[in-house]
């Protein structure tokens, strides 16, 4: 691949085995054994999206795991078909993350899904599946009613961020709440549109989702409160 880094410390392009062609991704580990958030971006969007290189730069800074991917080829893409083909994205995030377990560094380590747009309907159906080894979900301006029909499976603790002035997809997703079982929370940003472009509302979002994250996925130490259900 392009770098060549450690593996442990600095972040690598990486190839992860998949049908037709594997999964190009980008790997940042600050330390072995430390929990990761695999990325799953939305239609029209890449690994290289400067929106979760965002994200994922402040849950790194909190001494998270990062693994940003694409989840189809070039040519896949092309096929809007593909785009919006929910258990066809869940399924190669489930690759995913069975790759990140398979990795020396990171065999115990927990795993969350942080999905935007598409992706999020993809982290959701992903998280559903009997045997799931997923800790928490982010879903941020997200598309969970894409994952309906799973949405009851789901058992990781979910949190849904939607930009205050994003009306269709806010409606979409307090609808989406009725349908999860598991403990979740709905966010809304004030002022924010869908993308999140406006001043401080990515911000906002990367914050909310790194407080979920370290709530979830890292272990607390004996006798640390554990929160109440929200």
């Amino acid at each position: 691949m392009a770098e060549s880094l450690d593996r442990v410390g600095a972040g690598r392009d990486v190839l992860i085995p998949a049908e037709p062609a594997g999964l190009e991704g980008h790997f940042h580990l600050p330390a072995s054994s430390v929990p990761v958030v695999v990325f799953a971006h939305g239609s029209g969007s890449s690994r290289h999206s400067t929106r979760n290189r965002y994200v994922a730069s402040v849950l790194q800074e909190a001494g998270l795991g990062t693994l940003l991917l694409d989840l189809l080829t070039e040519e896949e893409a092309d096929d809007r078909g593909n785009v919006f083909d929910i258990p066809l994205l869940a399924q190669r995030l489930t690759l995913a993350e069975a790759w990140v377990h398979q990795q020396p560094e990171t065999m115990s380590s927990s795993v969350g899904f942080f999905g935007a747009s598409t992706g999020a309907g993809a982290a959701l159906w992903a998280a559903a599946e009997p045997g799931a080894r997923v800790a928490a979900v982010v879903s941020r301006g997200g598309r969970p009613d894409l994952a309906a029909p799973r949405l009851h499976l789901v058992r990781a603790p979910t949190l849904l961020i939607v930009g205050g002035r994003d009306h269709q997809v806010l409606e979409l997703n307090a609808r989406a709440r009725t349908q999860l079982h598991c403990e979740h929370r709905l966010e809304v940003v004030e002022g924010a549109t869908h993308l999140f472009p406006e001043r401080g509302t990515l911000e906002e979002a990367a914050r909310l989702a790194r407080d979920w994250f370290v709530r979830y996925l890292v272990p607390r130490p004996p006798g640390a409160d554990g929160g109440e259900s929200e």
